[in-house]
């Protein structure tokens, strides 16, 4: 329930990269003791979502140019197989959902433009888990997760950027379209190409949220 309160707090925004974590302001928002906070924080750690840092105690992870490229490239790779999986897998439920959550995509890009990027985040988080889910493979899932919320705030800030909503659905139809032919290759070409970021790219967002 702790590591599950934290990680909707990352997802929502509430928790950005650098921020500390108290012990005892969890323990007293979520009505437990101190302990099974400690062993949530320890958990998270352990996957690399959180740091201890001297005289600061637990912060979110917070990359720096190098590690933010490199876990990137690492992301692009998973999320690739994964889109190319989900075209090998294609179930016809899947299908309905992945079309129902790229129409909202574009319906929000068509409508609200580049306002609300928070608002189109949250439907860009449920496209991506769409596609991985059906790919079928559990494993492949928690680690795009854990992955993708290493660079959660990041990419929640690359949607303030003019044009990037209306870019992002119009790539989202493209990868959807891919897999609804059954193109494994095509679906995890264009997938690895939609999560990239180039250089210039990374250090202005990671300047952003210094």
């Amino acid at each position: 329930m702790i590591v599950q309160a934290i990680l909707e707090d990352i997802d929502r925004g509430d928790l950005n990269p650098g921020d500390s974590l108290d012990e005892q302001t969890l323990a007293q928002r979520l009505g437990v003791s101190r302990t099974p906070v400690r062993e949530a924080l320890i958990q998270l750690e352990t996957s690399g979502l959180i740091l201890r840092l001297p005289r600061k105690g637990a912060v979110l992870f917070k990359p720096t140019l190098e590690e933010f490229l490199a876990i990137l490239e690492v992301h692009a790779k998973l999320e690739g197989q994964a889109a190319g999986l989900a075209a090998r897998r294609l179930s016809e439920n899947g299908q309905s959902h992945l079309e129902s959550i790229v129409t909202a995509c574009e319906i929000h890009a068509s409508t609200k433009g580049d306002a609300d990027p928070d608002g189109y985040y949250q439907l860009n988080l449920t496209f991506h888990k769409t596609v991985a889910e059906i790919a079928g493979n559990p494993f492949l899932l928690d680690m795009i997760k854990t992955n993708a919320r290493k660079l959660m705030a990041y990419y929640r800030a690359r949607y303030a950027y003019v044009g990037a909503i209306a870019t992002s659905a119009r790539e989202h139809r493209e990868i959807a379209d891919h897999i609804f032919a059954r193109d494994a290759a095509a679906a995890e070409t264009a997938m690895a190409r939609h999560v990239q970021f180039d250089q210039v790219t990374a250090m202005d967002l990671l300047a952003a949220l210094s």
